[in-house]
């Protein structure tokens, strides 16, 4: 698949128009496979984010945007047909300033968000915002009650580098579905994957000015903003869990509802009745994307009894992994986002081996252009791994993996619980019963079992513990972004 010239929007959207910063400076867009730069984007300052809060502020108030289902459905379908049509210029973006490997992009990257748009569409005007409770006696006369769902007003939504453009339609969509109004800060590694939608509303939607503004920045303070300003009523964030805290903290003052989907160290569970050879390669999807991604089963626990044939079946299946290039279709691992990233990803893994860990396979940069120009990270293996140590315990997001061994199920609960995260997880097994009543003793949010796969748009998203606040997708998504009142009436009352 040969992807188009890049031709990305570069500006900012405020207001209901296409505009460069306010002091007319920009910041370099770099390709993290090849330490090119790619272009520029509008470097929004603190004034344009200030304007852009203000335009959904008035948009929020002032226009019947969180009132008439039926017209955002319609705006949301234009948005949807909008990202078809700039479908692959789309994919571009996303292969060459993320480092996406254009193999996922069909999935996750590109093609699947772009579907989830319509979903948010339907549900605009599908679902039932006002119902009528059981009437209840109180004082020797019924009452009756109107439970009423309602848009909670203006969003603050902040999004990180990984999967850029699925994250930003994963906010989008339920906020304006819902009837709010939003400001979207991207990620300053991946700002294209944010400006280019707002061609697209600009171009090829009715959607009115302020509902959807969207203001790259290299600053991250300017995002910050948007958790303090009491004009945002709504925070959401999906990203490390560091900056989660920093977001409730700024937003306690106004106190904000604050949505949150941040850090994981998920658990992968290899019990013993399965046939190791057929299940441990499957364990290299650690690395794919660069081991960037939150739900990514970074801890692999296998019965110590059968420790010995699993460190040697890894071992091959690691050395065998194909990674580069992104536009080569054949490699699921590119690069990590940045050289920053990348020095992070290896400082994590001097620390593993500081504390006593087996590198087997790995464990630095590659040779030539991939380590020295690009930002890779080589596929690495970690054995012997003590459940406490730091690589077991904080975010890594590289392509690394930690190898445990357990005694026996009990065993693997507690150490699969032994995290501060709780997003995601596996358990690989013959006997689904048995792995179901694994997964409901371990605390994470999603968990598969024997291989079967929970992502999708109707699925809510989110973890336990310190991974995060509320659920992304689906309706409970989408009722993060509603405010719940309750009207009640005289039991013989009937309203429409």
């Amino acid at each position: 698949m040969a992807l188009p010239p890049l031709a990305p929007e570069t500006r900012n959207l405020i207001d209901g128009a296409l505009c460069d910063a306010s002091n007319g400076n920009t910041f370099d867009n770099v390709n993290p496979a090849t330490g090119e730069t790619l272009g520029v984007a509008a470097d929004g300052t603190k004034d344009d984010m200030l304007r852009a809060i203000e335009a959904a502020r008035r948009a929020f108030d002032e226009t019947d945007w969180s009132l008439d289902h039926d017209f955002r459905k319609k705006c949301l379908h234009q948005l949807y047909e909008g990202l078809l049509e700039e479908k692959e210029q789309l994919r571009s973006i996303v292969v060459q300033e993320a480092g996406a490997p254009l193999s996922l992009t069909s999935y996750m990257h590109v093609d699947d968000p772009i579907e989830m748009m319509k979903y948010w569409a339907d549900l605009a005007a599908s679902y039932e915002y006002e119902t009528r409770m059981k009437d209840v006696p109180f004082l020797g006369r019924d009452q009756g009650r109107l439970l009423r769902r309602e848009a909670a007003g203006v969003v603050g939504a902040i999004t990180p580098w990984n999967v850029p453009l699925y994250l930003n339609i994963a906010k989008i969509g339920p906020i304006l579905a819902s009837g709010c109004t939003t400001v979207l800060k991207p990620a300053p590694d991946t700002p294209w994957s944010a400006t280019h939608i707002g061609k697209i509303v600009v171009e090829k939607t009715d959607i009115p000015a302020g509902v959807l503004n969207i203001v790259a920045s290299a600053d991250h303070l300017t995002g910050e903003i948007l958790s303090s300003d009491p004009r945002i009523d709504v925070v959401t964030f999906t990203g490390s869990t560091a900056t989660g805290r920093r977001i409730m903290e700024c937003a306690a003052p106004t106190v904000k509802n604050v949505f949150l989907e941040l850090g994981g160290k998920s658990a992968n569970i290899v019990l013993d009745d399965v046939d190791l050879a057929a299940v441990l390669p499957m364990a290299t999807m650690t690395c794919v994307h660069g081991g960037q991604g939150c739900a990514i089963t970074t801890r692999l626990l296998v019965p110590r009894s059968r420790y010995d044939e699993a460190k040697q079946i890894l071992k091959t299946a690691f050395e065998g992994w194909s990674y580069g290039d992104p536009q080569n279709p054949a490699n699921l691992q590119g690069p990590q986002v940045s050289k920053r990233q990348q020095e992070r990803v290896l400082g994590y893994i001097e620390k593993g081996k500081e504390e006593g860990a087996t590198c087997l396979v790995g464990g630095g940069v590659p040779e030539g252009d991939l380590g020295e120009k690009g930002a890779f990270v080589q596929p690495t293996l970690f054995v012997d791994v003590d459940p406490d140590s730091t690589i077991a315990q904080e975010e890594i997001f590289g392509p690394v993996l930690c190898v445990i061994p357990y005694e026996d199920d009990d065993d693997a609960v507690r150490i699969a619980n032994n995290s501060p995260y709780g997003l995601s997880g596996a358990i690989q097994t013959g006997d689904i019963q048995r792995g179901v009543d694994m997964a409901r003793r371990i605390r994470t949010g999603t968990i598969s079992v024997a291989g079967a796969q929970w992502f999708h748009v109707d699925t809510p998203f989110g973890g336990y513990k310190q991974s995060g606040v509320g659920r992304e997708n689906g309706v409970m998504g989408f009722e993060e972004f509603l405010e719940t009142k309750v009207i009640a009436i005289p039991a013989e009352a009937e309203v429409r």
